[in-house]
C-alpha cells in the first residue's frame, strides 16, 4: 500500500466508554433528583419547602413522642426524690426524733380548680432534711414557693389565694423540687405543729419503692393512645413527600423527551423525594429544639414539661431518621406506578379501569383478625398484655381506612352531576384528580376513626375507675377534719364556717373511739366503736332520732342485715352497755372513762352526706364535753350557695384560718381512678397536638393545590368568574372529601371500638360517641378553608397567565 493510500484509509474509532453499572446509574439519577430539587429555580425551591416544611412538622411531632418515655421517668424520679423515705411499708409510721427529722402536714388546697399542693413543716433539731429544691428550710411562718405559685400570688385578682397562704415568701423552689414548670407548690414553716395536731415526723426524702404496675385494661388504653397519636402522624408525612406530583410528572415527560427511560424519571423522582424528606428531617429537628425552649411556658390540660426533660429515646431517634427518607423514596416509587410519563408532556393516568377496592379491604379485615387472634383481656388478673399484637390490628385497621378513602371518594365524585357553577367546578376537579383531596383528608379520616374507638374504650370501662362514692353533694359539698379539739374549737368551729360569705348550712361534731374497759391480751381484739358528739340537730343527720334534748345519749345501730352489720351491732353492744362504763381515747391520748346513761334509747344510723353511715355511741354537747376527749377529731359538713361568687373559695379560706392542717375535701358522687385520669388527660392533651398538625397539614396541602393550579384560576379569573364562585368551589372540593372521610372513620371507629371492648370483655355502652368527633372534622375543614381564602383571592389575578 502506498503512501497516499494509507492517508486516505479511515483513522481507527476511538474505543465507547463502557456503560455505567447500575449501581453508578442510580446514583447519577438520584444525584440529578437532588439537583432538581435544590437549584430547580423559584417554583422548584416553593414545591421542596412546602415538602420539607410538612415532612418537619411530622418528624417535630415523632420526636416529641419519643421523648414522653424520658419525660416521664424524668418526673417520676422528681417526685420520688421529694417523697417522704418511709422505713417500712406502712405510710403512717412516724420516724423517730433527732437533730435532722421534720414533723410535717400536707395542707394541699384546690384554687379555682387547681390544685396548690402545700407542706407545713417545724424543724426538730438544728439541721433539719430540706426537700429537693430548697436551698434552706423556712423558718416560722415564712415559705418557699414553686414558679408558678409566685407568679399566682402576685398576679391582680388573687386576694383570696394570698389570705389563705399568709407567709412571707423567702424562697423559690428549684426543678429539681418540682414535676412540672407549672406545678403550683409551697412549702411553709410551722413552730405550733405537733404530732397531735395532725404532724407526721420524717427523717429524710427519697422513696424508692416501685410504683404499682398498670392494670391490664389501662394497658390496652395506653397502647391504643399511642397509635391513634402516632399513625396520623405518619399518614400526614407520607402525604407531604407527595407536594407537587403534578408538576414533578411534567418535567419528567421534558426528560422522557431528551431521552430518559422509565426508570431513570422513577429514580430522579425518588431522589427529589429523598432531599426533600432529608431536609425535612433537619426542619423537624430545627422545629423540635426551638419549640423545646418554649415548652416550659405551654400548658394544656393542666400538664407542662421541663425543657430539658424533653430528650428523644436514641433508638426511636435512629428510627425516625432511617424511616422518615425510606417512606418517602418508598411513597413516591409507589405512587409512579399509578401514571404513565410519556414525551412531549403527555401524562396519562390509569383512571380507565378505576381503583380496585379488593386489596384495600385486606388491611383492615386483617386487623380485625389480628385483632380477634390476640383473645381476650382479663381484667381482674394482672396477667402479661400482648402490647405488640394490640398495636398491630389496630394499625393495619387505621391504615386500611386510609387506602379505602380514596376509592370511596372516586366511586362517588364519579357519581355527581349537575348543581350550580360552584358545585359544578368542584365536582369536575375531583373526577379529574380525586387523589390529591384524599389524601389530605386521610389524616382526619384516621385520627377521628381511632379517636371513636378510644372514646368507645373509656366509656365502656368507665364503671371500672369511677365508682360512686355514696357521697351526696346536694346536701353538703364540703368536709373538713381537724386534730385541734379544744374546748374553743369544739364550739367554734361550727360558728366561724356558718359566718362565712356563701354558706347555707354547717354542721359539726367530734368523733372519738371507744372501748370496752379491761385487760386484753396482746392477741386478742378490743371491742371498739365510735363516740360521736354534736348537736340534735347534727345527730339528725346521722342517725334516726326523734325527740332529742341538750344532754341525751344514744346507741346507734346498723341498718343492714348482712354479715358485717351483724358483727358491728355485736360490736356495739359489747362496748355501749347502757349504765356502764367506756373507755375513751384508744385512737390516742390517755384514755378516759365515761358511763353511758342507762336510759340511752338505740336507733339506727342514716347516711351522711358523704355517704358513710355512722353506729356506736352518739351524746349531746351537754352530755360529755367534747374538748376532753382524747384523740378526737372535728369533721364538719358544709352547703354552701353555689350562686355566691367564690363560695369555695372562702370557705377553704375558713379551713385554714381555723387550722392550716384541716384536712378539707370536695364531696363528689364519682370517685376517679388517678391512673385512668391520667391516661385520659394524656389522650387530651396529644389529641389537641395532633388536631393541631392535622390543621397545618390539611393548610399546607390545600395551599399546595391553589399554587398548582394557579394558571387555571387566573384564566377563570380573566374569563370573568366571580371570586364567591371559585371561593364556594375550593369549599366544596374539601367538604366532600372530609364528608366521605368522616362517613369512613366513623363506620371504621365503631367497628374497631366494638372489636376492642369485646378484648377486654364490655359491652359498647353509647354507639353515638361519633357525634362531636364529626362535629369537630367539619369545624377543621371550615377552619382550613377559610384560612386558605387569601391565598386564593391572591392567586386569581390576570397577571398569573403571563409565562417564560
Amino acid at each position: 500500500m502506498t503512501l497516499l493510500d494509507k492517508s486516505r484509509a479511515p483513522a481507527a474509532e476511538a474505543p465507547r466508554p463502557a456503560p455505567p453499572s447500575r449501581g453508578a446509574a442510580t446514583l447519577r439519577d438520584l444525584g440529578l433528583g437532588i439537583r432538581f430539587a435544590a437549584a430547580g429555580g423559584r417554583e422548584g425551591w416553593i414545591r421542596t419547602l412546602l415538602t420539607a416544611a410538612g415532612v418537619g412538622l411530622g418528624v417535630a411531632l415523632l420526636l416529641l413522642a419519643s421523648s414522653v418515655p424520658h419525660m416521664l421517668d424524668e418526673r417520676s424520679a422528681r417526685d420520688q426524690a421529694r417523697s417522704e423515705a418511709r422505713t417500712s411499708d406502712s405510710p403512717d409510721t412516724n420516724a423517730a426524733k433527732s437533730d435532722s427529722s421534720v414533723l410535717r402536714i400536707n395542707v394541699t388546697t384546690e384554687y379555682h380548680d387547681r390544685t396548690v399542693e402545700g407542706y407545713l413543716m417545724r424543724a426538730d433539731g438544728s439541721a433539719p432534711v430540706r426537700p429537693p429544691g430548697l436551698d434552706r428550710f423556712p423558718g416560722a411562718d415564712e415559705m418557699a414557693v414553686s414558679p408558678a405559685l409566685k407568679e399566682l400570688l402576685a398576679a391582680p385578682g388573687n386576694e383570696l389565694l394570698r389570705e389563705r397562704l399568709p407567709y412571707a415568701i423567702t424562697g423559690t423552689i428549684g426543678d429539681a423540687g418540682l414535676r412540672s414548670p407549672g406545678e403550683l407548690l409551697y412549702y411553709a414553716g410551722n413552730d405550733t405543729l405537733t404530732p397531735a395536731s395532725g404532724g407526721h415526723r420524717i427523717a429524710g426524702y427519697g422513696d424508692s419503692r416501685e410504683g404499682e404496675p398498670l392494670p391490664p385494661l389501662l394497658v390496652v388504653l395506653t397502647v391504643m393512645v399511642c397509635v391513634v397519636l402516632l399513625v396520623p402522624v405518619a399518614i400526614f408525612i407520607a402525604t407531604a413527600v407527595r407536594f407537587g406530583g403534578d408538576r414533578r410528572d411534567r418535567r419528567l415527560a421534558a426528560l422522557r423527551l431528551v431521552g430518559a427511560d422509565i426508570r431513570t424519571t422513577r429514580r430522579i423522582a425518588a431522589g427529589e423525594a429523598l432531599f426533600g424528606a432529608v431536609l425535612g428531617l433537619l426542619m423537624g429537628l430545627v422545629f423540635f429544639l426551638v419549640g423545646r425552649q418554649f415548652v416550659g411556658a405551654v400548658e394544656i390540660w393542666d400538664v407542662s414539661a421541663f425543657p430539658a426533660d424533653l430528650v428523644p429515646d436514641p433508638l426511636l431517634a435512629l428510627l425516625i431518621t432511617v424511616a422518615v427518607p425510606l417512606t418517602a423514596v418508598l411513597v413516591t416509587l409507589v405512587a409512579m406506578r399509578a401514571v404513565v410519563i410519556e414525551p412531549l408532556g403527555v401524562v396519562r393516568r390509569g383512571r380507565d379501569r378505576g381503583r380496585r377496592l379488593w386489596w384495600r379491604l385486606l388491611l383492615p379485615l386483617a386487623g380485625l383478625a389480628v385483632l380477634g387472634f390476640t383473645g381476650r383481656v382479663n381484667a381482674y388478673e394482672y396477667a402479661p398484655v400482648k402490647p405488640y399484637s394490640i398495636a398491630t390490628g389496630a394499625v393495619l385497621v387505621l391504615v386500611g381506612l386510609a387506602l379505602v378513602l380514596p376509592w370511596l371518594v372516586e366511586a362517588c365524585v364519579n357519581r355527581l352531576r349537575g348543581g350550580p357553577v360552584p358545585w359544578q367546578l368542584a365536582t369536575r376537579r375531583l373526577q379529574l384528580s380525586s387523589g390529591a383531596a384524599s389524601r389530605a383528608v386521610s389524616g382526619v379520616t384516621v385520627a377521628v376513626a381511632g379517636a371513636v374507638a378510644l372514646q368507645m374504650m373509656f366509656a365502656a370501662m368507665n364503671a371500672d375507675f369511677n365508682r360512686m362514692t355514696g357521697q351526696d353533694p346536694t346536701r353538703a359539698q364540703f368536709a373538713g377534719y381537724s386534730k385541734i379539739v379544744t374546748r374553743e374549737a369544739a364550739t367554734s368551729t361550727v360558728e366561724q364556717f356558718r359566718a362565712t360569705k356563701g354558706v347555707d348550712v354547717a354542721v359539726g361534731l367530734v368523733e372519738a373511739y371507744a372501748a370496752k374497759p379491761g385487760v386484753y391480751a396482746e392477741d386478742a381484739v378490743r371491742p371498739t366503736t365510735s363516740l360521736i358528739v354534736g348537736t340534735c340537730a347534727t345527730l339528725r343527720e346521722l342517725a334516726r332520732i326523734g325527740a332529742c334534748e341538750d344532754g341525751d345519749t344514744f346507741v346507734v345501730h346498723p341498718t343492714g342485715d348482712d354479715v358485717s352489720d351483724k358483727d358491728m351491732a355485736y360490736w356495739i353492744d359489747q362496748v355501749a352497755r347502757k349504765g356502764q362504763e367506756v373507755e375513751i381515747g384508744s385512737g390516742g391520748g390517755k384514755p378516759v372513762r365515761w358511763t353511758l346513761p342507762a336510759d340511752s334509747p338505740t336507733v339506727v344510723t342514716r347516711l351522711d352526706p358523704l355517704g358513710m353511715p355512722h353506729s356506736g355511741i352518739m351524746a349531746t354537747t351537754g352530755a360529755i364535753d367534747a374538748s376532753t376527749l382524747p384523740g378526737a377529731t372535728i369533721t364538719t359538713e358544709i352547703r354552701v350557695d353555689k350562686s355566691a361568687p367564690d363560695a369555695a373559695e372562702h370557705v377553704r379560706n375558713t379551713a385554714a384560718r381555723i387550722d392550716p392542717g384541716m384536712r378539707f375535701v370536695t364531696l363528689d358522687s364519682v370517685g376517679r381512678d388517678r391512673q385512668y385520669a391520667s391516661i385520659q388527660t394524656g389522650l387530651q392533651v396529644g389529641a389537641t397536638v395532633v388536631l393541631l398538625l392535622i390543621a397545618a397539614s390539611m393548610l399546607v396541602s390545600q395551599l399546595e393545590q391553589l399554587r398548582e393550579r394557579r394558571r387555571l384560576l387566573s384564566v377563570l379569573v380573566a374569563f370573568g368568574t366571580r371570586r364567591t364562585t371559585l371561593s364556594w368551589s375550593v369549599l366544596w372540593q374539601t367538604a366532600v372529601p372530609m364528608v366521605l372521610g368522616l362517613t369512613v372513620a366513623v363506620a371504621g371507629g365503631l367497628g374497631l371500638g366494638a372489636v376492642l371492648a369485646w378484648m377486654t370483655g364490655k359491652s359498647v355502652s353509647d354507639w353515638w360517641l361519633f357525634l362531636p368527633l364529626t362535629g369537630a372534622g367539619a369545624a377543621l375543614i371550615l377552619l382550613v378553608t377559610v384560612l386558605s381564602l387569601p391565598s386564593l383571592w391572591r392567586l386569581m389575578r390576570p397577571d398569573g397567565l403571563r409565562t417564560e
